[in-house]
């Protein structure tokens, strides 16, 4: 309708000036008059024929550089028009028309100084780029997408807009062009510290993640990077003149399950969501290369479970699910949770990863304990926005035994991210 509206309004001012000048040349007569008519002539008939002139057959492609990226990057986007008559056009300006889920950026680590402030990382993109084609049936134009959101973003419309050199006549046609850029959520390397934790009522010890059995050796074996001092057989070292460490044994009953908090309520950071994501995945990484079997139960508007299980098939599912996943759903986490882990098997240790601690939440938990060997709290949430009911709720868990993690944008702007006992 708007396009319609657009050809009438610039077909009637086009008439409307061939028609004044016509007048004119009647009524005035002379050489000059009729000069300037017939000089008008072929600017009247380019103007009628640009009107005239079908964009919507112009073939117009979009190809990616990456359809697949991580967090943070950004790929380069080359469009190409072609077309079948090689109509003199002045100039077109093409525009590329970005999706909701594009309209925020991710620079790494740095965006979690925003972590209080996180629509600060919601920009309106815009990229138009403007060539000078003439009589050429192919021209390209070329352009960036920086810093690239996690999820699966669908590029959908172009448009291009053209007119006379004059701007009597502007045209514009949107083409439906559809390609899928996938951006994998960024795994990150994490450093599990072991701290001591003091509060005025006591003392509580915390535990760092061993998820190797270090009481059995099974025998021994050559030094490698990363083994620990402790473990060099100094006998078989000195019997072989070469550094033998001893090797243990797996604990293979030890099964680690990742508990994520998916679920929407009013007033969620969405950035710290983003942490909690990253977290997700930087965990399943490195549990994983401990050869230690790791699941992943999904909670929010529906639950997704992914078996303990360490197999390259079911990371690459994970890895697409956390690509996908978003805040939903009407329901409160502490009681999909209590729901959920009736239905599941006791597992060795369970790590609940979330952005909200409530007293339901607590008493959750508390259960939980009673099903599993033992429980471990990771609480994502700018500093800034921690009550100090929070920091009770996380004081009265951890006296009663449960490991609670807090990772706010101090932790998670170091590379290694540092996970402290509180």
């Amino acid at each position: 309708m708007k396009g319609t509206v657009q050809f009438i309004g610039n077909f009637v001012f086009i008439l409307f000036l061939f028609l004044l000048l016509f007048s004119f040349a009647m009524f005035q007569g002379g050489f000059t008059s009729w000069f300037l008519f017939f000089s008008f002539l072929p600017i009247f008939l380019y103007h009628i024929s640009l009107l005239l002139y079908p964009m919507k057959n112009w073939k117009v492609t979009r190809k990616l550089s990456h359809h697949v990226i991580r967090a943070g990057d950004g790929i380069t986007v080359t469009l190409q028009v072609r077309r079948s008559v090689p109509f003199p056009l002045y100039y077109c300006i093409c525009e590329e028309i970005f999706p909701t889920t594009l309209k925020k950026i991710d620079n790494r680590n740095d965006k979690y100084q925003y972590m209080d402030r996180p629509n600060k990382l919601k920009v309106d993109r815009s990229i138009k780029e403007i060539v000078f084609p003439s009589f050429r049936r192919v021209f390209e134009i070329t352009y960036k997408i920086e810093q690239v959101p996690r999820g699966e973003h669908t590029l959908q419309k172009v448009r291009i807009r053209t007119g006379d050199v004059f701007g009597f006549v502007k045209k514009e046609h949107v083409f439906n062009i559809s390609d899928k850029l996938v951006a994998y959520p960024k795994a990150r390397a994490i450093h599990m510290t072991e701290q001591l934790s003091n509060f005025e009522q006591g003392s509580a010890a915390s535990y760092t993640f061993n998820l190797k059995n270090t009481n059995v050796a099974s025998g021994v074996r050559e030094y490698a990077p990363g083994d620990k001092f402790s473990w060099i057989d100094w006998k078989q070292t000195a019997r072989k003149n070469e550094v033998m460490t001893k090797e243990f044994e797996q604990e293979k009953s030890t099964d680690i399950l990742l508990i994520l908090d998916s679920c929407y309520y009013e007033g969620i950071n969405y950035l710290a969501f983003e942490a909690s994501v990253e977290v997700t995945i930087s965990l399943i990484r490195e549990i994983r290369r401990q050869s230690t079997n790791v699941g992943l139960l999904s909670i929010g508007e529906t639950s997704i479970h992914f078996p303990e299980q360490n197999d390259y098939q079911q990371q690459d599912w994970i890895r697409q699910h956390l690509t996908r996943i978003q805040p939903n759903g009407s329901q409160v986490f502490s009681n999909k949770l209590k729901e959920e882990v009736m239905k599941l098997e006791s597992s060795n240790i369970v790590m609940i990863i979330t952005t909200r601690i409530t007293n339901s939440f607590k008493e959750t938990i508390q259960k939980m304990k009673q099903r599993t060997k033992r429980v471990v709290v990771i609480y994502v949430q700018s500093s800034k926005l921690i009550s100090q009911t929070d920091y009770l709720t996380m004081q009265k868990l951890q006296f009663e035994g449960v490991s609670v993690h807090l990772l706010t944008e101090k932790q998670l702007m170091k590379n290694p991210i540092e996970v402290n006992m509180i």
